[in-house]
């Protein structure tokens, strides 16, 4: 921001931010946000009589190399599942926690396979490895035969358990629910302005948003121990792994000293009400029998 000229703060201010530590800096800005939404999302996964084929993965992810990630759908459905709805794509890096993301359509399998191809095409590594719930967007012949031939690893979490895909379902209200709420967007006009969304909060959240993983937990009475790793961004995480060539590395730290992150957030706030007032112009109102 200094570089850009966007910092106009006195210097006493700044000296006084520079002093605070990460858990104070989190806590001061916590009291500005307000969750938009209260209540809990609707679930739109249902089984397939694929996964009977497809191996359940419980945890096994300690070690893996990037490319090895979760995946999920987030429904943008306000109160009702009913009618034709924008669904969000979510992938998660298990190694560096990389962000993937892409709207889409409806849920049907080849609307999937194009927002995981369009992923794809913006990770800086390649793909190994898929772990999705039994949502039948995934679990189904079109993205099992994609996955065969590029040699990617298709597994899947056990119903019911959204601890086998703890990293995304986590991502999935950080970042998804964060940014786009709760709102029912239900007109296909959304969907290429939210992909532009999210090109953008990908590169904010991958080179600028630091978290932690955990990196053991110990049970201890009814109650778990666990102890995280210093926040890193995926970023930072990718920059330090010994799998990710030096030729790639060095496209991402020549990228990184042209980004500013304040301006990409303005990006994303402005994209995101440009939804809104798409939706509030185009929208359909919830088909009877709102739930």
């Amino acid at each position: 921001m200094r570089r850009d000229k966007q910092w106009q703060h006195r210097p006493d201010t700044t000296a006084q931010l520079l002093r605070m530590s990460e858990d104070t800096v989190k806590v001061r800005v916590g009291t500005f946000m307000k969750a938009r939404h209260k209540r809990r999302g609707l679930s739109s996964t249902s089984p397939s009589l694929l996964k009977n084929i497809i191996p359940i993965v419980t945890g096994e992810w300690d070690g893996k190399p990037p490319g090895y990630g979760q995946i999920d759908t987030v429904v943008h459905c306000g109160d009702s599942l009913l009618g034709d709805l924008v669904f969000s794509v979510n992938y998660t890096d298990i190694a560096t926690l990389w962000h993937g993301l892409a709207a889409q359509w409806n849920k049907g399998q080849k609307a999937t396979l194009t927002s995981i191809k369009s992923i794809r095409k913006r990770l800086p590594f390649k793909i190994l490895g898929l772990h999705p719930d039994t949502g039948s967007e995934f679990i189904n012949w079109h993205i099992k035969g994609w996955c065969d031939q590029n040699n990617i690893k298709l597994t899947r979490s056990r119903p019911n358990h959204k601890n086998d895909n703890a990293y995304v379902e986590q991502k999935n209200g950080h970042v998804i629910r964060r940014f786009m709420g709760y709102t029912r967007l239900d007109t296909p006009k959304a969907v290429p302005v939210i992909n532009e969304v999210y090109a953008t909060l990908e590169t904010y959240l991958n080179h600028f948003v630091p978290s932690r993983k955990c990196i053991s937990k110990t049970r201890i009475g009814a109650k778990y121990k666990r102890i995280y790793d210093r926040a890193q961004t995926p970023y930072q995480r990718i920059l330090a792994h010994p799998a990710i060539t030096d030729e790639r590395k060095e496209k991402l730290e020549f990228q990184h000293e042209g980004l500013n992150p304040l301006k990409l957030k303005q990006q994303i706030d402005r994209l995101i009400t440009r939804i809104f007032k798409i939706q509030r112009q185009n929208g359909n109102q919830p088909p009877s029998g709102r739930s």
